[in-house]
């Protein structure tokens, strides 16, 4: 295996990108660096931080289900389903603080880095610009409530990557996505944040890399 390779636990604090983390770690460590699933700035938790070789690996890393703590704030609205956006007091608390499980068909937000007509639509929405965007299936295997109280509704989430969680949370109406941390991708969780696990360690913990590397 090579030196350096492999896949580095990192804690996203609030307040940086994703992209912020990995230019971090590229300077910290002098080391080609990639990162496996995008965190929002607002959002804080685990993201795989690829080294040397494991960049290589990308594609099988992105793909793993996710879990998350989230926080809806009821009785409001964001433009953007995040603290991030433009906020309305509504007033307006919902019926029921259940979230849909199974499959879940959503719309794409505007934020997001998914590319329309070439070019991701977060740089589209910050231009004014309001385009239709796609529609994808993911899967919510659970959603489990922790408890409610001072107009916020707190959840254990674990669902498919692609997942959209602060669109997830809207559908509950009038309420967004006030706090969200990412706690584990696949295999790999939080209270192991700091650690950097060589190739042949992650590819005992994600049989489709291993598969790649032989």
């Amino acid at each position: 295996m090579d030196a350096g390779a492999g896949v580095l636990l990192y804690d996203k604090p609030a307040g940086l990108t994703s992209h912020d983390v990995v230019e971090r770690v590229r300077r910290e460590h002098s080391i080609k660096a990639g990162h496996a699933g995008t965190l929002d700035p607002f959002a804080t938790g685990l993201l795989l931080v690829l080294l040397g070789r494991a960049t290589r690996l990308q594609r099988f890393l992105t793909g793993l289900p996710k879990t998350y703590l989230a926080t809806a704030r009821l009785g409001w609205r964001s433009s953007t389903g995040d603290p991030d956006g433009e906020l309305t007091e509504t007033g307006e608390y919902p019926d029921s603080l259940e979230l849909p499980t199974g499959t879940v068909r959503q719309r794409v937000p505007m934020t997001s880095a998914v590319r329309v007509g070439g070019e991701r639509l977060y740089k589209k929405a910050h231009r004014g610009e309001v385009v239709e965007t796609p529609l994808r299936d993911v899967e919510v295997y659970r959603a489990q409530l922790l408890g409610a109280d001072d107009g916020f509704a707190h959840y254990e989430i674990e669902c498919s990557a692609g997942t959209y969680v602060r669109t997830l949370l809207e559908t509950l109406g009038d309420a967004y996505c006030s706090d969200l941390r990412r706690t584990a991708i696949g295999p790999f969780q939080i209270a192991d944040a700091g650690r950097e696990l060589p190739l042949v360690r992650v590819a005992e913990l994600v049989p489709a890399v291993a598969e790649a590397l032989r």
